[in-house]
């Protein structure tokens, strides 16, 4: 294939995107995957340091990428990221809010009141913040795209992650109210769904431990972990032209678990 075609079918070229979460897993993946796709990349996390390094080859690749100290907890620090995205790129069309904590194992009854409030300070406010900083960028050249990461407890309850399932259920109401509001504006707000993915936080599910590791996957259809490369090319999609007619959405990707 010639260069020109490769060129050409880059989804997202000379758009602008910021990542939260974007030091690991799928923030990671996601955030080399829209550069590959022709984006100017923000990378954004309190681990500044990776995000550096991921910036660093996505810029030897000949990409575009900054890196960000940011806190999406921290309204300062959401607006500096905003600040510093517009400062040197000059707009924001897309936005990954990824940015997210897994802290609870155990039946409510039992659970310490502070995994609540440290899971929906990240979990909610986080994503909350992060959108209306995004919105307000997005509406100032008329549009824009929001992929917030949901998790399927997004769509239904694990066992024992009561606060965790809380907080994605309220981060899939903040995407559907969002894309009611903001669709005339030409802004589309999705979330994505994903089940087991090969991530750090799914090594605090299974402990690291391969029999764990195997009744999870035995339990999926599919019969395996998804990796976070295969979530970052939904991101890509859903943030693309391809997938312009779609907002609003909670968007599996699972392995077939949802379908039981």
């Amino acid at each position: 294939m010639n260069r020109a075609k490769c060129i050409s079918d880059r989804l997202l070229e000379g758009k602008t995107a910021i990542v939260t979460g974007a030091s690991s897993g799928i923030g990671r993946a996601a955030a080399l995957a829209l550069a590959e796709n022709g984006a100017n990349v923000a990378l954004a996390a309190r681990r500044a340091h990776l995000c550096a390094e991921i910036a660093e080859r996505i810029n030897r690749a000949g990409g575009n990428a900054i890196h960000i100290l940011a806190d999406v907890t921290d309204d300062v620090d959401v607006d500096h990221m905003i600040e510093q995205t517009l400062d040197t790129y000059g707009q924001l069309d897309l936005a990954f809010n990824n940015a997210g904590v897994l802290l609870d194992h155990g039946p409510l009854h039992e659970m310490d009141d502070r995994v609540l409030d440290q899971s929906w300070d990240v979990n909610v406010r986080g994503v909350w913040l992060c959108m209306k900083a995004e919105i307000r960028a997005m509406m100032e050249h008329g549009n824009g795209v929001i992929v917030n990461d949901c998790s399927r407890n997004g769509l239904r309850a694990d066992f024992k992650r009561p606060a965790y399932t809380a907080t994605k259920h309220a981060v899939a109401g903040l995407t559907k109210a969002a894309a009611l509001d903001y669709a005339r504006m030409k802004i589309r707000v999705n979330a994505i769904c994903p089940g087991p993915i090969d991530t750090e936080m799914m090594k605090s599910v299974d402990g690291g431990d391969a029999d764990a590791r195997r009744k999870i996957e035995s339990s999926v259809p599919i019969g395996r972990y998804g990796s976070p490369e295969e979530v970052a090319q939904l991101v890509v999609w859903l943030m693309s032209e391809r997938a312009s007619y779609i907002s609003g959405q909670m968007i599996g990707i699972d392995g077939g678990l949802m379908a039981r």
